[in-house]
């Protein structure tokens, strides 16, 4: 009789635990996740086709030829990629992932059906996008980490998987991933971060951009827009001493100017420093703005012919994107796609001016550091650096680890800034090819 009882008691908690365990998302390996990458690959190809009227050539790579891509540049930069699709859908979220050398993973999450994503993201993206926000609740960067990397972990983790290559569907693709946070550290604290429109829309070829001559041009002054006072210093800070550059500032800041400079073919990375907008609606909604009411939008990036030089990264330092819009996030995710660069690195929101200028002067540094081999980690080392007060301004000089950048006068009201919080760093994302 003892022993019947217990053997009832071991057959309530084992199917306890089995119902328990199957009401968590739980990774499917199975043929069919490759055909589902091929499948998400078209379909977001598509849209970003559509959306700027670009007719796309060449047979897209499959699921298995992806994964022998990131086998080959794990090699070439001493990285180990991971890319995750995260799929919104209306009763769930659907997440597959490719791992080099590994079965591709299909993980659902019930949970985080389309509503209640779109709820939490909105949440997350207007904490963050505010100075304090993120640093006083950390509720929706939690909920959005259990459900978009979380499920993943276990495969991470085995592979030692140490940079992240996002491509989101619609509501994602405007997302914050760095600030992400699993209850003791952001996501950048764990992985490099790059955001991709779909793979098969990336320069899959790896190059040294150490020896890359930079345009840099902006504008501080405008007719409707506020002033960017820190622009002049910015530029001149980002291109001394290690980068051979260029620099045109305000009424040099044309669009002729910028073509013309562009035709040259001296240079492999553009840095404009100036207003942009990603708008909803069609692309020629969305621009960069130049000189006065000289304005170079989305449609017309093309046109530049960037993609002849080749450019190795377009850096726009004071975007800001419509939160939530479906067309303003394509155009943002699509931004190097556009404009037939190989990456890109713009903020989803207008960062402050001089925060701004500390992020860009670290990353350029960060960026010629020869241990660096990929435009992620330098990205990730700017935004841990700020994240853990290295990067700081303090009594009216901005300490990098390029060093002690004293304000000029124009600036000296700014004496103390604290860039550690979300605000300051999670905005900028590497788009485009990561490496």
């Amino acid at each position: 009789m003892k022993v019947s009882i217990r053997r009832i008691c071991l057959f309530i908690l084992g199917f306890i635990l089995i119902v328990g365990i199957s009401s968590q998302s739980r990774p499917a390996y199975s043929t069919e996740a490759g055909d589902r990458i091929a499948e998400v690959e078209q379909l977001w190809r598509g849209q970003y086709e559509t959306y700027f009227g670009n007719q796309l050539v060449g047979t897209p790579l499959t699921a298995e030829q992806i994964s022998a891509t990131l086998g080959r540049l794990n090699s070439e930069t001493d990285k180990n990629f991971a890319l995750i699709y995260a799929f919104p859908q209306s009763e769930e979220l659907e997440l597959l992932l490719v791992i080099p050398e590994t079965p591709s993973v299909r993980v659902t999450v019930p949970e985080a059906g389309q509503q209640e994503l779109l709820e939490v993201a909105n949440e997350f993206k207007t904490a963050v996008s505010r100075p304090t926000g993120a640093r006083r609740d950390l509720t929706s960067a939690k909920q959005l980490y259990d459900w978009l990397i979380a499920p993943l972990e276990p495969q991470l983790q085995a592979q030692n998987i140490d940079t992240l290559i996002l491509c989101g569907g619609a509501i994602l693709r405007s997302l914050p991933f760095a600030a992400l946070h699993d209850g003791q550290q952001f996501l950048v604290e764990k992985y490099n971060l790059g955001l991709v429109p779909a793979f098969n829309l990336i320069n899959q070829q790896h190059s040294n951009f150490r020896n890359e001559k930079v345009l840099a041009m902006g504008a501080s002054e405008f007719q409707a827009m506020p002033t960017l006072y820190a622009v002049p210093l910015e530029l001149s800070t980002i291109t001394q001493d290690i980068w051979q550059s260029e620099v045109f500032l305000n009424q040099e800041f044309t669009l002729s100017n910028l073509a013309e400079q562009l035709e040259s073919g001296e240079f492999g990375i553009v840095h404009l420093a100036t207003h942009a907008q990603f708008r909803p609606g069609t692309p020629e909604n969305s621009y960069i703005q130049l000189w006065q009411n000289d304005k170079l939008t989305l449609d017309q990036l093309r046109q530049l012919d960037w993609s002849e030089l080749p450019v190795e990264l377009l850096v726009l330092s004071a975007c800001q994107t419509a939160l939530g819009d479906r067309q303003a996030e394509l155009g943002f995710a699509g931004l190097a796609f556009q404009a037939g660069v190989k990456s890109s690195v713009a903020s989803l929101w207008q960062v402050s001016d001089l925060g701004t200028l500390a992020l860009m002067r670290e990353f350029y540094w960060q960026l010629a550091n020869p241990e660096v081999t990929t435009k992620t980690e330098a990205l990730r080392r700017t935004q841990i650096a700020m994240l853990s007060g290295n990067v700081r301004i303090e009594d009216g000089q901005i300490f990098t680890s390029a060093g002690i950048l004293p304000l000029p006068e124009d600036l000296e009201q700014f004496q103390n800034l604290d860039l550690s919080a979300p605000y300051y760093w999670s905005a900028f994302t590497l788009i485009g090819s990561p490496w």
